[in-house]
């Protein structure tokens, strides 16, 4: 403090008479350092969070064609598409609060990844651990632990998706269908139940040939909580939208 005092007066011996000085006592200055400190931690926050939610996002899984969906821009041109924007909506605000799974089932160019890509946008916002993989891609990453050179496992693989807020398979449908990604999607999907980690599901399926190729068992996990599923039984409108 005395340092402080020592340095105001040598400021004031040096400013002209008509100057008045910034700081008039120890006080003054001791009070501007502390706010100056606040708005610096404040902007150290605000770029932290912007950094851990580029990080997020980066980790996502959203392709870059979907990266800038929003339930904004999302185009609406029949009551099917409004509930199931409504229905991304209320997962988005109730994620916090509930368990929840969705399936959004339907062909392509109906809007599926666009609002699964939303509700990823709007989680990470919330500092939700978010990522969209599809079951390819999925199934490519387990095989690689296969690899001797490969330090990961499909154990930790799986942990990993087991862990993350909210995990969404898509392009259910289109895999080889074997006995193994079965299991696999199981595994995933028994855990995630079982930790209360709300999972969705992406396909062009209908319900009969999705509870075909999946099990009662994984459809039945699916149901649990406040789960919905939501058919996009509309044709591509793909050619109707401009980004």
């Amino acid at each position: 403090m005395n340092s402080y005092i020592k340095l105001i007066k040598k400021i004031k011996s040096m400013i002209p008479e008509h100057i008045k000085p910034k700081f008039n006592n120890e006080k003054d200055l001791l009070y501007w350092n502390q706010k100056q400190g606040i708005i610096s931690s404040q902007s150290i926050l605000r770029k932290n969070k912007a950094n851990k939610m580029q990080h997020m996002l980066k980790n996502s899984g959203i392709k870059k064609l979907y990266i800038k969906c929003s339930f904004y821009n999302y185009k609406i041109f029949n009551l099917g598409q409004k509930k199931v924007l409504n229905f991304s909506k209320q997962y988005v605000k109730n994620f916090s609060k509930k368990f929840s799974n969705f399936i959004f089932s339907g062909n392509p160019g109906t809007g599926k990844n666009h609002l699964a890509a939303a509700i990823g946008n709007s989680l990470i916002l919330q500092e939700k651990t978010f990522l969209i993989i599809t079951i390819s891609d999925l199934m490519s990453k387990i095989k690689k632990t296969f690899n001797s050179n490969n330090e990961l496992t499909e154990e930790y693989f799986i942990k990993k998706l087991t862990q993350v807020d909210l995990l969404i398979i898509d392009e259910i449908g289109i895999q080889q269908k074997s006995e193994y990604e079965k299991i696999i999607i199981h595994q995933i999907i028994d855990r995630r139940s079982s930790s209360k980690k709300s999972t969705g599901i992406l396909s062009n399926l209908n319900f009969n040939k999705l509870n075909k190729l999946l099990g009662e068992r994984i459809i039945d996990r699916l149901k649990l909580g406040n789960s919905m599923w939501l058919n996009f039984n509309w044709k591509s409108y793909r050619s109707k939208v401009i980004d």
